[in-house]
């Protein structure tokens, strides 16, 4: 329920210090008179350096290793030290356990002044309450949940488990404390508080009820035990289906001459005497599908490959069943009811109507697509386990006659320092906003290898950390991901004098950053981020070219950049709908639209410039880029998006099953999943197999994205649209106005507007004269609506 600075000191905490060693009676408005006052100076300070000069620095704190090392010693030797992420507690591990206490305390006082509450002026504020509930919560379970998965110390990681552990605990036993819930109804039931809520507060307080309802609190004791029992299995089952997947097979096993095309190195690898086992599992069947000329070798792998184990589909099953059981406790005719109610859906059916839309906007190009990959095979009709060996054939032939010497050169240009800048000088040109990198405090990061940038606005606020963990080391996770270490909210005058009235005192924020909202008396918590990637690592010695990245690199780089930015400018007064945290259905559209950023021409030439001449990227080598790109997306990109499409009617299949009458309900996860291709897919379905294929046993999202796999895919629509109304296709890519537009209609909103008010907003009064004009009702007919947009060529 209840369920992200001081370089220069552009934070309050110097008011804050200072509000501590003064006596009790000091006013709030004297201390923000101070702040102020102390800001003005800084500023002034930080004015004297150019921006061009933070420009260059950004760039070559991440290009050049020797910089790094300067940069970030600077202050190596200071005598003050602080936490992880300047979080005043977490210095050593034991820092763990009292920041987990000493926030369970305070949360312990806010849920005795909720059930407590009996004045109007208690209910008015109760939304306000519950957010910082929520808030302290989300304070050490994501902060900890991060660093148990990310620092290198054993010690650390166990001791963030801990403290993780304890507040996870803790908000499963608030979420089923009826007083709670039934304070919370009450005060969202009198019209004298609601009149007084911002709109903000209604929508926290609806999204706590239904947090509340999914927790089952409004149930008797008997019903309410299964629904516990139920979830936990589910638990159980899913964390087991989704680390489960293993094919029914181990192996094939070939013949030495059937696997004529693979890779030499890798027959010699598997080779078995005269026969070749091919591995079902990892990348060897996929080389081997890819580039084995016998047919009927490439149909045997595939089957092979996409028949998952009995114990595997079973596991599925039995979560599927108890998935429907659980929805029908809780009163809805399926999961994906259940699922969808508080997404932009709604409905199942809206999902169906979006999906449908989309595989007939798909269709055409889909079968172009296959008609160029039947002409090169032949008479005989294209099968699905012929799709990877001629795609890699026209993708070779087209290599060999298009790709040029210059385009295998285009790495040059991207250096990871450059992409920064770009990044930096995109946002200053889109929202006024750059990335200034900033030495650390000895023990603010996890690893001596991460870059803190901070977000500041054009008048020089600060407005957000961005810490940046972006090179590969041992045993780290090579998958790119943003985290939110703390949610942007604003922080009342009673938590400040709340904080130092503490024995001993303590900073409102835990140490992180903090900043005045221009103009008021109200401080804000400002997000803090993390971003993660698993890029080389540039040459100690700064000899030799710096990180390189592909330009599939730079677009993920920008993808987490999307997300970041959502946090950045996403800054509402309540942390329950800030940044990022809104609907499933919407929180890819930031990270999507990004993407497409990344390589328009107007973009590239921000930053685009070789890591050793400085030469910007020619406009030769831009229409290389892009040819490269439209001829890869004609030869595979809509086959790969229907893919995508399919995975996503399978799971809304599998989820609208409603739960048996007073008995176990068989399901035939198989059946349905052929049901569904036969339907659907461009390419004939294998059902002539014994025993039938079972790819949905390796589908492991079907557990995490219950019902909700669509939402990439329903974002990229929107941002397709975005893109082509709003930026021109990219003609107004660097355009303030453009800009402001979006931030104004979607990200400065964070999760705190109805999502198909934000894609109204945007898109504005061009589609008012036709479907899209009801695009802010949301509902089925606008679901259908963004599926005729489509998902572009690019391909998933």
């Amino acid at each position: 329920m209840l369920h992200t600075v001081r370089s220069r000191p552009w934070t309050c905490r110097v008011c804050l210090q200072r509000l501590q060693r003064s006596n009790a009676e000091r006013t709030f408005a004297t201390a923000v008179a101070a702040d102020q006052q102390q800001a003005s100076v800084d500023f002034a300070a930080a004015s004297k350096f150019a921006k061009q000069r933070d420009d260059e620095t950004l760039r070559r704190v991440f290009d050049s290793r020797p910089f790094w090392r300067e940069f970030s010693n600077r202050r190596a030797n200071s005598s003050k030290r602080t936490g992880i992420v300047q979080n005043q507690y977490l210095s050593n591990p034991e820092g763990f356990r009292q920041f987990a206490q000493t926030s369970l305390q305070k949360c312990q006082r806010i849920v005795s002044k909720v059930l407590g509450a009996s004045t109007l002026e208690d209910y008015k504020s109760m939304a306000k309450d519950l957010d910082r509930l929520s808030d302290l919560l989300c304070r050490v379970i994501d902060l900890s949940d991060f660093v148990r998965g990310n620092h290198p110390d054993p010690r650390i990681q166990e001791a963030a488990t801990q403290a993780y552990a304890l507040m996870f605990e803790y908000m499963n036993i608030l979420n089923t404390t009826t007083g709670l819930h039934d304070q919370l109804k009450k005060a969202a039931a009198t019209p004298e508080v609601t009149s007084s809520w911002t709109e903000g507060e209604k929508m926290v307080a609806q999204i706590l009820i239904k947090d509340f309802s999914n927790s089952a609190i409004h149930m008797p004791p008997k019903d309410r035990q299964r629904f516990v029992n139920l979830s936990n299995d589910i638990s159980q089952l899913g964390s087991d289906f989704a680390n489960g997947a293993e094919p029914a097979r181990p192996h094939v096993v070939l013949s030495k001459s059937s696997v004529q095309g693979l890779d030499p190195v890798v027959v010699h690898q598997l080779q078995r005497w005269n026969s070749v086992p091919i591995p079902t599992w990892g990348m060897e069947p996929r080389l081997a599908l890819r580039s084995m000329h016998n047919e009927q070798a490439r149909r045997e792998v595939y089957m092979a490959t996409r028949t998952s184990s009995k114990r595997q589909i079973h596991r599925l099953e039995e979560l599927l069943s108890k998935r429907a059981e659980l929805a029908k406790l809780s009163g809805y005719t399926t999961y994906a009811h259940m699922a969808l109610s508080d997404k932009m859906a709604k409905t199942p059916e809206a999902v169906s109507n979006f999906l449908t839309a989309l595989i007939d906007n798909n269709r055409v190009p889909v079968q172009e697509e296959l008609s160029k990959l039947q002409r090169i095979k032949g008479s005989s009709p294209l099968q699905p386990w012929d799709h990877a060996y001629y795609v890699q054939k026209r993708v070779l032939d087209y290599a060999m006659a298009r790709r040029s010497r210059e385009l295998s050169r285009v790495p040059e240009f991207f250096s990871l320092g450059t992409v920064m800048q770009g990044l930096s000088r995109l946002w200053n040109r889109l929202y006024g906003l750059r990335l200034v990198p900033q030495e650390t405090l000895p023990g603010e990061t996890w690893n001596s290898d991460v870059r803190r940038l901070d977000v500041v606005d054009e008048s020089g606020q600060h407005i957000a950390v961005i810490y940046c963990d972006l090179f590969t080391r041992p045993n780290k996770s090579p998958n790119p991901a943003h985290f939110t270490l703390r949610c942007a909210r604003e922080i009342s005058a009673d938590e400040i004098a709340e904080s130092a009235a503490m024995d001993p005192p303590s900073h409102p924020n835990d140490g992180m950053a903090t900043a005045m909202i221009p103009g008021s008396n109200t401080l804000r918590q400002l997000p803090t981020i993390a971003l993660v990637c698993d890029f080389p690592e540039p040459p100690v010695s700064g000899n030799g070219p710096p990180t390189l990245l592909s330009e599939h690199s730079v677009r993920t780089l920008f993808h987490e950049m999307g997300h970041a930015v959502h946090s950045v400018l996403g800054q509402t007064p309540l942390q329950s709908i800030s940044g990022t945290r809104c609907s499933t259905d919407f929180a890819e559209l930031p990270s999507v639209l990004m993407e497409s950023f990344a390589t328009a021409p107007e973009v590239l030439s921000l930053y685009a410039r070789h890591w050793e001449s400085d030469q910007p990227l020619s406009e030769n080598m831009m229409q290389s880029m892009a040819a490269d790109r439209a001829a890869n997306g004609n030869i595979y990109g809509a086959v790969e998006n229907e893919a995508q499409i399919l995975m996503a009617l399978v799971d809304q299949a599998y989820h609208a099953l409603a739960a048996g009458n007073g008995s176990k309900r068989s399901i035939d996860s198989t059946g349905i999943y052929h049901q569904v291709f036969s339907t659907h897919c461009s390419l004939p379905d294998p059902q002539d197999s014994n025993p039938l294929t079972s790819w949905q046993g390796f589908f492991g999202h079907l557990y995490g994205y219950g019902a909700t796999y669509y939402s990439y895919i329903f974002d990229r629509a929107i941002a397709n649209k975005i893109w082509q109304d709003v930026f021109q296709a990219g003609k107004l890519s660097i355009d303030r106005q453009a800009g402001e537009r979006y931030k104004n209609e979607v990200l400065r909103w964070g999760g705190g507007r109805n999502g198909w008010h934000c894609v109204a907003g945007v898109l504005g009064d061009a589609n008012a004269s036709n479907a899209n004009g009801r695009l802010a009702e949301g509902g089925e007919e606008a679901m259908r609506e963004v599926g005729r947009w489509g998902l572009g060529r690019d391909g998933i």
